[in-house]
């Protein structure tokens, strides 16, 4: 007959087998991309690390050099998807605007980079270290992004020309500049030369004036 104590012991449990965890790469790739452009975008080149950047994704810092061959790689990604970033915001579409003229054409793109530049924390970072620090790393950024945005002018204008003894490049580059001008002081101090740049109004009232530069030198 069996004792008390062998009546009332537990039959010893089998441990469950560890479940085995499934990594998806391209999720993963994507978290680090993510996470490296909300750092870059909260805090700058400054706090950019290896570390900062795998304990943003939830991941092994590893997997940053396995995946990206580390900073300088995650660098390069993050230019690369500068492109995407132009295709996402200013999308190869007239928008329901007849482009007529090279004048319209630049006044839908000046219109379309102010909206994104506004929507975009990290493009205002990258547009700020241009004027303020000459690294490797900025100008990559830099140059990826002026890359898009000429790639854009050249898929979308086609047959379209500026008037003969425009110089479209210097003009272009004035607009641009104007722009990101307007758009980083609105974020230090709400303003520009004493343009109010607060409340929807004020921004419709850039956009105007902006439309009217565009069209005094574009026709």
């Amino acid at each position: 007959m069996p004792s008390a104590n062998a009546v009332l012991r537990k039959p010893k449990e089998i441990p469950a087998e560890p479940e085995k965890r499934v990594r998806n790469r391209a999720a993963t790739e994507q978290a680090i991309l993510d996470a490296a452009k909300r750092l870059l975008a909260e805090e700058g080149f400054q706090n950019f690390g290896i570390n900062a950047v795998a304990r943003g994704a939830g991941c092994d810092k590893q997997l940053i050099y396995r995946y990206y061959g580390g900073l300088d790689g995650l660098v390069e990604a993050i230019g690369t998807n500068l492109g995407s970033w132009v295709q996402d915001r200013i999308p190869d579409d007239t928008g329901g605007m007849f482009l007529l003229t090279y004048g319209d054409l630049m006044e839908r793109l000046a219109l379309l980079f102010l909206d994104a530049l506004r929507a975009d924390p990290l493009m205002r970072r990258i547009v700020a270290w241009e004027v303020s620090e000459n690294t490797e790393q900025v100008r990559r950024l830099s140059e990826a992004r002026s890359k898009a945005l000429a790639g854009w002018i050249d898929r979308m204008r086609g047959s379209l020309t500026p008037s003969k003894g425009i110089d479209a490049v210097a003009v272009n580059a004035m607009i641009f500049a104007a722009v990101q001008h307007l758009v980083l002081s609105a974020g230090v101090s709400g303003q520009c030369a004493g343009l109010a740049l607060k409340t929807a109004k004020d921004w419709e009232k850039a956009a105007t004036a902006l439309k009217r530069i565009v069209r005094g030198v574009y026709g």
